[in-house]
């Protein structure tokens, strides 16, 4: 149910775009964000940091573009986003020495501190290679190639999220034991 959550305000958004234009699309995304978290919040009583800063970035930049009428605020969002998520974690782990994902998923999951250690650093790199390539497409292609690449640019999230699942189920700790 949440994954199909977390795909509707990009649909829609692409769905938008098809039909009208980018400033139609960044609307849609705008009001399907916010409904997207109201019914988050209403499922659990609380939004994740990620989709506090999320929403505010989508409100923001959507709002920016559509009183500038400027469609590249829309399209340097997720730039922005994955910048910030790379360097907090980079700035968590190695200024603070806090692991921000295991902080954040550590009473969910029981795995070794190497293991919780390389999942911080792949997510930093897979949010600073996601910041690159959207900036990379959004400065050097038309907004119709970037909004394509926004749709079946899903493959990256859900090839790492698998990817990720795939490597903590050979560390989850059961009966107390574990390899590392």
């Amino acid at each position: 149910m949440k994954i199909i959550l977390d795909f509707l305000p990009i649909a829609l958004f692409f769905g938008a775009y098809k039909l009208y234009d980018i400033y139609t699309a960044t609307a849609v995304l705008m009001g399907a964000t916010v409904l997207q978290m109201a019914t988050l919040w209403l499922i659990d009583r609380k939004l994740s940091t990620m989709h506090k800063v999320t929403l505010a970035l989508i409100l923001a930049f959507g709002t920016l573009t559509l009183l500038l009428h400027d469609e590249r605020f829309i399209k340097w969002k997720p730039t922005v986003l994955y910048a910030a998520m790379a360097i907090g974690l980079a700035f968590s782990l190695w200024v603070l020495r806090k692991n921000f994902l295991k902080l954040l998923l550590g009473s969910q999951l029981e795995l070794p501190e190497p293991v919780w250690t390389r999942l911080n650093l792949a997510w930093i790199v897979y949010c600073g290679f996601m910041s690159a390539l959207n900036g990379y497409v959004a400065a050097f292609y038309s907004t119709e190639t970037w909004v394509n690449f926004k749709l079946w640019g899903y493959a990256f999230p859900l090839l790492f999220i698998v990817g990720q699942g795939l490597y903590i189920a050979r560390h989850l700790k059961t009966g107390g034991t574990s390899e590392t």
